[in-house]
């Protein structure tokens, strides 16, 4: 994934409720709805956002465009890392991170919620590499097509966790 520069990434964070405190969750979802990464941080000012990117950065490189929401805190990190000309604020610019916070949610109502901020944190990076794999667009390809990647996901899976 390190050579593919050129994808946009959408950046987008979620408040989680944490023995009745706002924690916020900031994540990256790539152009093709796959979770990138996932940062658990108590505050949703410049540094959340700057902790956040240059791990983002670390990992992935830079990337052409990254959409964000109108949140200035996304801004203000990515005029101090020098990338703040790569940054598109547009309407539904962010939706497929936006969209991608639902599956999330789902299990977390399933979990009964989280109680500490490393357990949010470990669940979000295992909850998005099972995630990844199995998440096809059922609507955009044929049946056998979606019958044949998803076995094949399966067959990869269980040699992983064989």
């Amino acid at each position: 994934m390190r050579a593919y520069t050129h994808w946009r990434w959408r950046l987008d964070e979620v408040y989680v409720r944490i023995n009745g405190q706002m924690q916020y969750l900031w994540r990256a979802v790539d152009h093709e709805g796959e979770v990138l990464e996932s940062f658990a941080a108590k505050e949703r000012d410049k540094t959340g956002a700057l902790k956040f990117k240059k791990k983002l950065i670390k990992r992935h490189r830079r990337a052409q465009a990254t959409a964000t929401d109108g949140l200035r805190s996304y801004k203000a990190a990515m005029n101090e890392i020098g990338n703040a000309g790569r940054q598109v604020v547009s309407r539904w610019a962010n939706n497929r991170a936006e969209n991608s916070h639902l599956p999330f949610r789902r299990r977390e109502r399933a979990m009964l919620r989280f109680r500490r901020m490393k357990t949010l944190q470990k669940f979000t990076s295992m909850h998005a590499k099972v995630h990844n794999p199995f998440n096809q667009e059922r609507h955009l390809i044929s049946r056998e097509i979606y019958k044949e990647r998803r076995s094949v996901a399966l067959a990869e899976w269980l040699s992983v966790m064989g």
